[in-house]
């Protein structure tokens, strides 16, 4: 018997960021585990509207864009938990199995000073102290004490990976609305 899940049809904002799935159903009252995307999961905390996509793999219990208004949401054990308005058993919770998370850009958390959301980073061009360009940040990766800048770019004509240590040694400044990070390296490392 499939379930046909009774969402809110929504638009997803042009700022939306894919921040998580939703993993399982918890417990019996509608509750749900939610698989962060990030280790530090602010957004999904802060955000009280979350869009959701249903999973492009499996059984689709709802199309498009949906909304859902949180009720609850919670760190519990090594996951997190949520509940939502309209999600009011197990039944509703499994329906959402897959589904993907997306939070407003606008509705993060403020970043604290030299404190950085890995969103805005990816796109933006690395030069080093002299203006040789570097490459452009494609991905981090957290190599658990630090974080690593995965940059794209070309050498001999030939597209390469390069990557560079994301710590205030090697960092000199990032420049957000100038879409630059300068820092200390040189393209033979």
């Amino acid at each position: 018997m499939s379930t046909e899940l009774k969402l809110e049809p929504a638009q997803l904002p042009a700022d939306a960021i894919e921040v998580g799935r939703i993993a399982d159903a918890w417990g019996v009252k509608g509750w749900f585990k939610v698989l962060s995307h990030n280790a530090a999961p602010e957004a999904l905390f802060a955000a009280k509207r979350w869009y959701v996509q249903p999973s492009e793999k499996g059984a689709r219990t709802f199309s498009g864009t949906a909304l859902l208004e949180i009720r609850q949401v919670r760190p519990h054990s090594d996951t997190i938990v949520a509940w939502a308005q309209g999600i009011d058993d197990r039944n509703a919770a499994e329906a959402l199995r897959g589904a993907r998370i997306f939070v407003p850009r606008a509705d993060f958390p403020k970043a604290e000073a030299d404190e950085y959301y890995w969103v805005d980073l990816i796109g933006l061009e690395v030069v080093n102290r002299e203006g040789v360009v570097l490459g452009q940040v494609r991905d981090l990766m957290s190599t658990g004490p630090q974080t690593v800048l995965v940059l794209a770019h070309e050498q001999d004509g030939k597209p390469v990976e390069r990557m560079i240590p994301f710590v205030s040694a090697f960092v000199d400044k990032v420049e957000l609305s100038e879409r630059r990070i300068t820092v200390d390296w040189q393209p033979d490392y």
